[in-house]
């Protein structure tokens, strides 16, 4: 089921974007097969395979890859693959004998995806590094957070997931489609710095056009404009408002009692202070569920500010299934929505080695072969 069934993928394990970008592959139905390490590895927080959301719909093949018969299974298992994804630091595959010239010898229509924080060249491309230091190179960080404070992370989803998992699966499914007219594989350098980059594009024009100012929380979409930003209620709950065109600012204004003044001075830059405050004395006399109700339906675009949890039991997404349950963990469902090849609800995530003996049956391995490897610790 889903619109990448027949896809075949392999996975080299690591954290962050690869696993996302898989994850996201595989909730659209493509076969990911992930190669672990014989033992755990990862950020080191001790869980249960079922709550690492990110390696669900897999199976796990458990290899010694530092013993040369690990790297021949490993590479048995490319060869009959569509797309394979790493996530090392550069040269590190070249290292294991896993690099693209290999791979691309014995599997010449190979999508080679490689996902890195700061890409495969340039002076920075061998350095460890993070979601935060990707994007703070970027000046997206720089352009997050209150007017005189520090910059604040947003999680890891600009650099990780946005600018890193997101690009990857774009670039993976380029190639393939690339691959229908030239019947020949090729590597994606999928860089965090690269997608964090792009993901601002918007940014940069407004800057070389002026309507842009360096200090972050003073602008129109960071928090800077009173109508493009959140506000405290009675009960502690916060309100977001995003009321940007007219029409719909003078929907929120007539909604909370505005004085109608700041409705044609909306854009008036000199009135944000006076309207920020005005609207920050309204907001604080009902709560957050009562301003969310009068709105519902509406407009003026303002929502609650939800939590995880509250999100999970929001009656839109609700409505729409946003959210399924596997392995009683409740998490985001696949998305984008398909009209026909709807994706099935995501598989489980695998313990390590879980699937080793019935991945390497379906790629031409024997029983004999199989325990041979075991005994002699490559496969667990």
């Amino acid at each position: 089921m889903g619109p990448l069934k027949g896809l075949r993928v392999v996975e080299l394990a690591g954290i962050g974007p690869g696993p996302m970008a898989c994850m996201l592959l595989a909730d659209l139905g493509a076969d990911v097969v992930r190669i672990d390490r014989l033992e755990a590895s990862g950020l080191g927080l001790p869980m249960p395979p079922r709550f690492d959301v990110n390696a669900r719909g897999r199976r796990s093949v458990a290899l010694d890859l530092k013993q040369a018969a690990g790297i021949d299974v490993a590479l048995r298992l490319i060869d009959r693959a569509d797309v394979l994804i790493e996530g090392f630091r550069p040269g590190v595959a070249e290292r294991l004998g896993l690099g693209p010239d290999t791979c691309h010898a014995r599997n010449p229509g190979l999508v080679y995806g490689r996902m890195t924080g700061f890409g495969q060249t340039g002076p920075m491309a061998p350095m460890a590094g993070h979601d935060l230091n990707y994007i703070a190179l970027t000046g997206v960080l720089d352009a997050i957070g209150p007017p005189g404070g520090a910059p604040v992370p947003p999680l890891n989803l600009v650099g990780d997931y946005g600018g890193g998992a997101l690009y990857l699966a774009f670039g993976v499914m380029a190639a393939l489609y690339e691959r229908q007219q030239s019947g020949k594989g090729q590597v994606v350098d999928a860089a965090m710095v690269d997608g964090a980059a792009s993901l601002a594009s918007i940014f940069h024009g407004l800057r070389a056009a002026g309507q842009w100012g360096g200090e972050r929380g003073g602008n129109l979409l960071d928090g800077g404009a009173p109508f493009y930003t959140t506000y405290r209620c009675a009960d502690g709950g916060w309100l977001a408002v995003g009321a940007l065109e007219p029409k719909f600012f003078a929907a929120f204004a007539r909604g909370i009692g505005l004085d109608a003044s700041f409705i044609a001075a909306q854009y008036d830059r000199r009135q944000w202070p006076a309207m920020r405050e005005a609207i920050s004395v309204l907001l604080a006399v009902q709560t957050r569920d009562h301003w969310a109700a009068l709105f519902e339906g509406s407009d003026a675009c303002v929502t609650p500010v939800l939590s995880f949890a509250e999100a999970t039991q929001h009656a839109h997404a609700q409505s729409r299934g946003a959210y399924v349950t596997v392995d009683g963990v409740v998490q985001p469902g696949p998305a984008p929505r398909f009209s026909r090849s709807v994706p099935a609800v995501p598989g489980s995530s695998p313990q390590i080695g879980e699937q080793s003996a019935a991945v390497l049956e379906e790629a031409g391995f024997d029983r004999d072969q199989i325990a041979a490897l075991q005994a002699a610790g490559v496969l667990k």
